[in-house]
């Protein structure tokens, strides 16, 4: 989770200042992790799959800031589809995921870590029970 401290950006003194959460900048970090080609899903906690169940996306999950005198590094844990290049996505996560935070809210990332926890392969195609058991029907008559 993050760190409890939210981020303060440089703001014009007139108008007053702007805060972020760091939750907010979690979920821009796993919207567009998860966005990346070639991505499974991000790997979450029970909360968030009992949540995801309901109906509800949680973009946050996966996503761990970590804040120190070097700035803000990003760790994010993913499953990817079987296939892919995995240092190609992982590359592109990562240059994804700096522009989007740095566009969004003006915060630079020092790191973005990818942590692939597993490849997932593709779902194989259901049998055709009928097609199955056709050959069965056709030697009993």
């Amino acid at each position: 989770m993050a760190d409890e401290k939210n981020f303060v950006l440089d703001a014009n003194q007139e108008l007053g200042e702007i805060v972020i959460a760091p939750e907010v900048i979690e979920v821009i970090i796993g919207i567009a992790a998860s966005k990346v080609e070639g991505v499974y899903r991000m790997q979450g906690n029970f909360a968030n799959n009992v949540t995801e169940l309901l109906g509800r996306s949680t973009y946050g999950k996966g996503v761990y800031l970590t804040m120190d005198e070097t700035g803000i590094k990003v760790d994010i844990y993913i499953y990817m589809k079987y296939g892919v290049s995995v240092p190609k996505v992982a590359m592109d996560m990562q240059n994804r995921v700096k522009q989007q935070v740095l566009f969004m809210t003006d915060v630079e990332l020092a790191e973005v870590n990818i942590h692939v926890v597993a490849v997932v392969p593709e779902k194989t195609e259901q049998l055709d029970l009928e097609d199955f058991f056709e050959n069965d029907e056709e030697e009993n008559e």
